[in-house]
């Protein structure tokens, strides 16, 4: 004989599938802390890298790397990056050497033969919050173009270049007075809406300075050619799409950036914090600041 199965009701299926929806609901937020907090710390541990390379670099060369090399009699390699000097110490000699050779080819990488080096993108370099810099993205005339989510402090802006890297500069650890520990390094900056700016392998930038490119003012003025108001431009938050917001430092965290500073510390910097940038970024001001 064979029992009687007791069904279940649709009062009782759609009171299950409540308590369903309530219970994901209650989930989705968790799993986006989650989430947001394993990028956060994936992003400052980039930039420790970054500082790590920075340090080598400069125990090798006696100096910090320029911002970017332009018109620079001493060095060869023409509109070069930062990022790109300090490959060896970042586990990637290849690259580097790739990068040499191909400099030797055609020491202009903005004409063609185009350097095939640019097109390469690099994690160390990529915030995990930004896909657009985890590959190389098209640009006419070049190919493809490698981005990067972490942009040198120049100083105040590009007509005043009092940080630690900027265009030609050979900055020694001795010269930040103001102590390794209250100067900024590298920051945050996603690249812009057109991937016109914020290049990893080479780039003149604005005013033929790398500004906007390879390094950022904490104040940064615009010149005419970027179709942006003239400023100075303030540490504020901003989304992707907003017109001109690659002209600050920002972030696609919520609530600041991460910032390295000079001695290899990073610090998540809320964007009330923007009043002291002026007296973090440079690096003999002889101002009197404490962090948030």
């Amino acid at each position: 004989m064979t029992a009687n199965r007791r069904a279940f009701t649709l009062i009782e299926l759609l009171v299950v599938l409540g308590i369903i929806a309530v219970l994901v609901g209650l989930l989705l937020p968790a799993v986006q802390k989650v989430r947001s907090a394993a990028a956060r710390l994936q992003c400052a541990n980039n930039l420790r890298q970054i500082g790590l390379a920075l340090h080598q670099y400069h125990d090798s060369m006696r100096s910090f790397p320029p911002a970017v090399t332009i018109d620079d009699p001493q060095d060869r390699y023409y509109h070069l990056s930062w990022r790109v000097r300090i490959m060896p110490f970042l586990e990637q000699d290849g690259f580097w050497r790739q990068a040499q050779q191909e400099f030797t080819l055609n020491p202009f990488p903005n004409m063609p033969p185009y350097h095939k080096s640019a097109e390469v993108a690099f994690p160390v370099f990529s915030c995990p919050t930004d896909s657009r810099v985890e590959v190389a993205q098209p640009y006419k005339p070049l190919p493809a173009i490698a981005l990067s989510s972490y942009i040198a402090v120049e100083g105040i802006d590009y007509q005043k270049p009092n940080g630690v890297l900027y265009k030609n500069s050979r900055t020694r650890m001795t010269d930040v007075v103001d102590g390794t520990s209250n100067t900024l390094f590298v920051g945050e900056r996603p690249p812009s809406n057109d991937f016109r700016y914020g290049w990893l392998y080479f780039g003149s930038g604005q005013a033929m300075t790398g500004s906007l490119d390879h390094c950022l003012g904490v104040r940064e003025i615009a010149t005419e050619t970027t179709g942006c108001p003239p400023g100075p431009h303030h540490f504020q938050a901003k989304r992707l799409g907003i017109p001109c917001a690659f002209m600050h430092f920002w972030s696609l965290h919520e609530g600041g950036a991460h910032f390295l500073f000079v001695d290899g510390s990073v610090q998540f910097l809320a964007y009330s914090a923007d009043s002291i940038l002026p007296a973090l970024a440079t690096r003999a001001g002889g101002e009197v600041v404490s962090l948030p």
